[in-house]
């Protein structure tokens, strides 16, 4: 068979903009992914390439909302391996399967799920994998982190998603998820053998049902370093952001700080874990901590939740009301009127959910009203901008889990905050892994909220965003990185005593100089 050879006149011509130009031609956000993906195993360099120089538009490709789609269609656009299954049936053996991937002792970052929860489409099984695959591509865009020292794993557990099981095209195995006795011994080798086997991996925990997701982290967090994103991504991410929002509200109501009263309407992991990571914004205005977790109302599909009811979960007790006595709250405005927030923050994954009379009460109580909605993807997201802008007329502080479209409303031009964990996890777990730090502390989560919430440029603010402009991802990821590293080195977590010796400006500079970058982006020969 004759060698292919490019075209005599190739290199004249931008490949760039070829390969944009293909991009753009495909109608369907799935049909971009599935592009997207083929490009990136013929010419990784070049798709980072084009990642990087076109973030705003490629990332909502690869990442929300895109790829929920992708995940519920996977095992019908699978094309080719991707990252490594680690079944129920391999117990016993879990250490030779993980021993199967290149590059071990390089390796430095791992996204495992096990499907169970992805994103708010429920238990998608073995379809799970890429949620890990999309979010070490942010990793590699974000922060830099090198491409061959990502490891994507899904643990095929089964599922109870009845279809999956009846699909012919299923490529997961035909079970019933485990009891959690049999979960629990899973785990504990899953993570011993990756102990072994990864000797410098950071592991991220990803989109586990709400029970297991506590469970593991709290389980294995001074163990092993490991990190939930939903739980503290999210949770930090959305901490940043309300301390700006927070800031701006108080101006323009006058009230202190200290006085805002945070409604969350959802309860799940990442409901109650960025509750929790906001405890901070109230310790950090002098409240104590049991003032702090009064100053929060949680919401979940039966109505207010209050420490009487009978049958509450676990996770759910930390902040279950005792301070209310009459009937069951279950109407939301009626709840907004009884509470009186200043914030409201939806991760119920219910779309709608904030209704024109819920923003509207919100709007009545508060000269400009803090509403996140923050379920993702898109069609799960409890408020649209528009709605949002139209209903409060333009006062509301506004920021959502997907990404939103700019709105003109009565001649202003009105820009929407994302409170996008990508300004988080990469940071984060870039400080971690330079810093070697041995587990990941609530306090270094901490750090790299208040970092995110520093980065804002004098015209940002001028803007009144409450987040940086995502085209800044890698300086803003410089900059809670090395936060983290500090707060690592504070808590004496680390073990990398070289960056101990710089000081700030020197350390920044490093951060930057460890960044993975494309090569110049030439096809391969």
């Amino acid at each position: 068979m004759a060698i292919a050879r490019f075209p005599p006149y190739f290199a004249t011509s931008d490949h760039r903009e070829r390969c944009l130009e293909q991009l753009r031609s495909k109608s369907a956000p799935l049909e971009k992914y599935i592009y997207l993906n083929g490009l990136k195993e013929r010419d990784p360099n070049l798709f980072y390439d084009l990642l990087l120089q076109n973030m705003k538009e490629i990332i909502p490709l690869l990442y929300t909302p895109t790829v929920g789609e992708a995940c519920v269609n996977y095992s019908h656009i699978w094309r080719r391996p991707e990252g490594l299954y680690v079944s129920i049936e391999d117990k016993g053996r879990i250490r030779d399967v993980l021993s199967t991937w290149p590059n071990t002792i390089d390796s430095r970052i791992a996204v495992v799920t096990d499907g169970s929860r992805i994103l708010g489409l429920g238990d998608l099984g073995a379809n799970g994998l890429p949620i890990s695959i999309g979010k070490l591509d942010l990793y590699i865009a974000g922060a830099g982190i090198k491409p061959s020292s990502t490891v994507p794993i899904c643990l095929d557990l089964g599922t109870n998603t009845q279809r999956y099981l009846d699909d012919p095209l299923y490529i997961g195995i035909r079970r019933r998820r485990p009891d959690p006795e049999e979960m629990d011994e899973f785990m504990d080798e899953f993570i011993e053998a990756m102990k072994d086997v990864f000797p410098s991996l950071m592991v991220q925990f990803e989109d586990f049902s709400t029970d297991n997701a506590f469970k593991y982290l709290d389980r294995y967090r001074y163990k092993y370093r490991v990190f939930n994103d939903d739980i503290q991504g999210t949770g930090s991410v959305i901490l940043s952001g309300f301390i700006n929002a927070a800031n701006l509200s108080s101006a323009a109501s006058g009230k202190p700080l200290a006085d805002h009263r945070i409604l969350f309407f959802g309860a799940g992991s990442a409901g109650i874990g960025v509750a929790k990571q906001l405890l901070s914004f109230f310790t950090m205005q002098g409240l104590s901590p049991e003032e702090a977790r009064a100053r929060i109302w949680t919401v979940d599909s039966k109505g207010l939740i209050t420490a009487d009811r009978k049958g509450l979960q676990e996770h759910k007790k930390f902040f279950a009301r005792t301070d209310y006595e009459g009937p069951a709250l279950t109407d939301l405005v009626d709840i907004i009127n009884y509470v009186k927030p200043t914030a409201l923050l939806g991760l119920s994954t219910l779309k709608n959910a904030f209704s024109e009379a819920v923003v509207k009460a919100m709007a009545a109580i508060n000269e400009r009203p803090i509403i996140f909605p923050l379920s993702n993807p898109v069609n799960l997201c409890e408020l649209d901008y528009q709605d949002a802008i139209e209903w409060t007329n333009g006062k509301v502080i506004f920021a959502s889990g997907s990404p939103y479209f700019s709105v003109s409303y009565k001649g202003v031009t009105y820009e929407p905050g994302q409170g996008n964990n990508m300004y988080i996890f990469p940071g984060l777990g870039l400080g971690a892994i330079l810093s070697k730090a041995r587990h990941v502390s609530d306090a270094m989560v901490e750090q790299a909220s208040i970092a995110l919430a520093s980065s804002l440029t004098d015209e940002e603010k001028a803007a009144q965003l409450v987040y940086p402009r995502l085209n800044r991802i890698r300086d803003i990821s410089a900059r809670v990185a090395s936060a983290v590293i500090r707060q690592a080195q504070k808590e004496d977590l680390d073990t990398n005593n070289y960056l101990r010796t710089l000081p700030d400006d020197v350390l920044s500079s490093l951060v930057h100089d460890k960044m993975w970058r494309p090569h110049e982006a030439i096809p391969r020969l």
